[in-house]
């Protein structure tokens, strides 16, 4: 798997994450399957195999985030410069064509959170802005179009 950079915030989410699975759902899950094991006959009871087909679910996502956390990179935020967008920017742009004005934060894949302003590095928008200058306009291919964006603020 590749190395995965990360905020040391979604570093400690990620560890935050895989407890609540650990110590909620799975043994959650296990008392749901004993449940159904309990009703008896186990070839025709549908709650015991949702149950065990839950509980697989469940460890092959424990295994990933584990696999995540195993490669993830925490970056040093000190090292980051307001020069140039890169990952951990906050970027401010402006739209050519529309004229809005949007705050945007570079992050890494599993921190990307559109809500809170936070663009994963591999999306088009976040590859455009990548490497360009306060004054420089990128040119964004979206599923709609092209976004030019003008890069009005860099900060970190």
């Amino acid at each position: 798997m590749a190395v995965t950079y990360m905020t040391e915030e979604g570093y400690k989410k990620l560890i935050d994450q895989i407890k609540q699975l650990e110590s909620v759902e799975r043994p959650r899950i296990s008392a749901q399957i004993a449940e159904a094991r309990d009703k008896g006959d186990l070839s025709e009871n549908a709650e015991y195999d949702a149950a065990k087909e839950a509980q697989g679910l469940l460890e092959m996502k424990i295994a990933q985030l584990k696999d995540t956390l195993a490669n993830a990179r925490i970056l040093d935020e000190s090292m980051v410069s307001a020069d140039s967008v890169q990952i951990l920017s906050k970027v401010r742009v402006k739209d050519q064509k529309s004229g809005r004005e949007m705050n945007y934060m570079l992050v890494s894949e599993n921190e990307a959170n559109i809500r809170e302003g936070k663009l994963a590095v591999t999306t088009p928008i976040a590859k455009a802005l990548m490497g360009k200058k306060v004054g420089d306009v990128a040119e964004a291919k979206v599923p709609a179009g092209t976004l030019m964006l003008e890069i009005l603020e860099i900060s970190i």
